[in-house]
C-alpha cells in the first residue's frame, strides 16, 4: 500500500517516513516505489533543499518484506523497484538526514550509509543478517561499510552480522550523534533546518566533494544485486528463509 510511505514538506525538508508499524516497517516493493519517486521528485524541485528518512517509534524498518524475497526464492519474478532504489539513493543530490529508533536491519541499517546525518536513540540496534539468511550485502554496503567502519568493523556488520548499539554505531561512525526517543524527531528536523538554511550551490560542491564520484558505488550496487538475484534462488538461501519465517510463524 502507498499509504506505508508518507512524504510531507516542512518548508525546504521533505519527509520520507516508512509507516508500516504492523510490519515493524518491513519493505515492500510498492514501498520501495514510492520512496524512489519521492527521492525523484525532491532533487527536481528547487523548493526542496534536504531528504528526511524517518520511521515509526520503536521501528526504523525491519528489512526488506520477506514474503517478496520467498517469491523470488521460489522462482517467481522479484521485480526492479528494490535496485531501483538502491541506484536512486546513491544517486540523490540533495543532502539526506535520517532518525532511527529501534530496529534497524537489513536495508534499515544500509541506507544510513547513505545518509549525511544520522540521529539514533538509544534503545536502536543496527544490524545486517544478510549472511545468515544465505545472501550477501547490498546498498553498497560491501563498499560503504568498510570506508565508514574499517575492515573488520565492516566485516562485523556485514559478515558476522553483529548488531551494533547506537553507541556503538556511533564510536564507528555509522551514525552521527544519540539523541533520546522524545527529542528524536525534533533533533532531525533542526538538523536538516540547518542544512536547508546554507547556500544550496556552495553545499552541493562540497558535498559532492566530499563524497567523490558516484560511479564505483553504482557499480557495485549492480555487482551486488546480481549476487542477491543469485543467492535468493539457491538451495541455501530458501533453507534459511523458511526456518526463519517458520520460526516467525511459530
Amino acid at each position: 500500500m502507498t499509504d506505508h510511505i508518507l512524504v510531507e514538506r516542512q518548508g525546504a525538508i521533505q519527509i520520507i517516513r516508512m509507516n508500516r508499524p504492523d510490519k515493524k516497517n518491513a519493505l515492500t516493493r510498492a514501498m520501495y516505489g514510492k520512496m524512489s519517486a519521492a527521492l525523484a521528485e525532491g532533487d527536481t524541485d528547487p523548493a526542496v533543499r534536504v531528504h528526511v528518512f524517518l520511521g515509526v517509534p520503536g521501528a526504523f524498518s525491519s528489512g526488506n518484506d520477506l514474503a517478496d524475497f520467498m517469491v523470488v526464492a521460489t522462482g517467481g519474478d522479484g521485480g526492479t523497484e528494490v535496485w531501483d532504489f538502491l541506484i536512486a539513493l546513491a544517486g540523490v543530490e540533495k543532502p539526506i538526514v535520517s532518525g532511527v529508533d529501534g530496529i534497524a536491519v537489513g536495508i534499515g541499517t544500509t541506507i544510513n550509509l547513505h545518509c549525511d546525518l544520522t540521529f539514533a536513540t538509544p534503545r536502536t540496534v543496527f544490524r545486517t543478517p544478510f549472511v545468515d539468511l544465505g545472501l550477501v550485502p547490498e546498498a553498497g554496503s560491501s563498499l560503504l561499510a568498510p570506508r565508514i567502519l574499517g575492515q573488520q568493523g565492516a566485516f562485523a556488520l556485514l559478515g558476522l552480522g553483529e548488531g551494533f548499539s547506537a553507541e556503538r554505531a556511533k564510536a564507528a561512525g555509522l551514525i552521527y550523534e544519540v539523541v533520546e526517543e522524545g527529542g528524536l524527531e525534533a533533533s532531525v528536523l533542526a538538523a536538516a533546518g540547518q542544512i536547508a538554511a546554507k547556500p544550496p550551490e556552495a553545499l552541493k560542491i562540497a558535498r559532492d566533494l566530499m563524497r567523490g564520484s558516484r560511479d564505483d558505488l553504482v557499480a557495485r550496487i549492480e555487482i551486488e544485486s546480481e549476487h542477491f538475484r543469485e543467492r535468493l534462488k539457491s538451495d541455501e538461501a530458501r533453507a534459511a528463509l523458511t526456518a526463519f519465517m517458520t520460526r516467525k510463524k511459530g
